[in-house]
């Protein structure tokens, strides 16, 4: 078989993937969905809620097919050298899969906890708590990715808690802070961007603009998680961005009682001059006839949107006024992980290696080799999605904002 394997490089795979879903912290805290679907293919599936036998589906494709290659010529064919180059491949690939999932949480997520300040100390973290708390997400299996500088700053003030004993020392030697309000923390190398936008727009608020109604068909417009909506100008206005609209709040997604807390939002697309797709739909059921999916899965108060016809507008107001890096959190069932499979054709004479993660990831390394410069390549290869099955079940904890921002309880 043409470009086959030696022995000493099969097992340097097997030794340096075994241990590769230890890289992978954010990506080993998230629901996994396998699959032998093509890239693109569109897969649906009910979003998580227990608290309705409304069947609302979400889609989502496979999209993300990461590659590290090298080279090693004839001189350099020695097993420590090939085991050093493969481990920095399996860091590659690690590190974009987490990547790709801090991102969908980051740009995706719509509990938004904005603090003034820097990070200091437990009650930057129980806000997102609070957040998860009144809209009803359950207690058990949440998750926070922390900044690296936001990271060391909350963990700064564990050294001052001396009645934490072994935390607090934890802390001081390693800037180690654990399980904190409920979430299992962990140190990322560093977050995902936001600009500033100190941006003041307003959103039409006509019954047609904001009564959205869920659907629960398999088609291709039934993306409950999203919609597109008209304001006054989208100049300046970035995906990502998180914000609020005057006399919207949020409600607990099992009683449907208004929390008293204005509803975030985010942006998911900038679409032209005056529309943009934003997360969640806007769902009040606040129509003469609200259907049962608008009950079920309604989102925010009712009182402040007009049922007729009638031109109304309302102001949002963003909260990322500041540029910050975000510090994505998440309940696990809400951020799924699509671990794809490629079909290689080993009948044309292609050798290759692959490895399953206990994710369900596949991890494919193939090689060409060029008899005339005696160089080997090798490909490692991994194929998969992330999708956020439900935005109001994660969100970001953002700090440095201006004191007009939502400030910390």
């Amino acid at each position: 078989m043409a470009n086959t394997f030696s022995e000493e490089e099969k097992r340097a795979f097997d030794k340096i993937f075994s241990g590769f879903e230890d890289a992978c912290a954010l990506s080993n805290n998230i629901s996994i969905y396998s699959t032998k679907a093509r890239s693109n293919d569109t897969i649906w599936h009910p979003q998580p809620y227990g608290t309705t036998d409304v069947k609302q589906l979400s889609p989502s494709s496979l999209d993300q097919s990461k590659c590290a290659s090298w080279k090693l010529n004839a001189k350099e064919m020695h097993d420590e050298q090939q085991e050093a180059r493969l481990q920095k491949a399996a860091t590659a690939l690690s590190s974009d899969i987490n990547t790709a999932v801090r991102d969908c949480v980051s740009l995706q997520g719509t509990l938004v906890s904005t603090i003034i300040g820097a990070a200091g100390d437990y009650d930057d973290i129980a806000t997102c708590s609070s957040l998860m708390n009144e809209v009803g997400i359950p207690n058990e299996n949440r998750y926070l990715g922390i900044t690296s500088r936001d990271y060391n700053g909350l963990a700064g003030n564990l050294p001052n808690r001396q009645t934490l004993e072994t935390k607090a020392l934890t802390a001081y030697e390693k800037s180690r802070i654990g399980d904190v309000a409920g979430f299992d923390t962990f140190k990322l190398d560093a977050g995902k961007q936001l600009a500033a936008n100190a941006a003041t727009i307003t959103i039409a608020t006509n019954g047609d603009q904001v009564r959205y109604v869920p659907l629960s068909s398999e088609s291709t417009v039934a993306r409950n998680r999203y919609q597109t909506v008209t304001v006054s100008t989208t100049t300046g206005v970035a995906v990502g961005d998180a914000f609020t609209i005057a006399g919207i709040n949020s409600v607990h997604m099992v009683s449907k009682e208004n929390t008293g807390q204005l509803k975030t939002f985010r942006v998911i697309s900038v679409d032209t001059g005056t529309t943009m797709t934003i997360s969640p739909a806007i769902i009040g059921a606040n129509g003469a006839s609200p259907t049962a999916p608008e009950i079920s899965y309604k989102n925010k108060n009712a009182e402040v949107v007009t049922t007729s016809a009638t031109s109304a507008t309302a102001a949002i107001t963003f909260l990322n006024k500041t540029a910050t890096a975000a510090n994505p959190f998440w309940y696990k069932d809400s951020i799924e992980l699509r671990a794809g499979r490629y079909n290689v054709p080993g009948e044309q004479g292609v050798d290759f290696l692959r490895y399953t993660t206990e994710q369900g990831l596949e991890i494919v390394m193939t090689k060409e080799y060029s008899s005339r410069t005696f160089e080997s390549v090798f490909f490692v290869d991994t194929f998969f999605g992330v999708v956020n099955t439900n935005p109001e079940m994660n969100g970001i904890l953002i700090f440095n904002q201006e004191a007009a921002a939502v400030d910390k309880e």
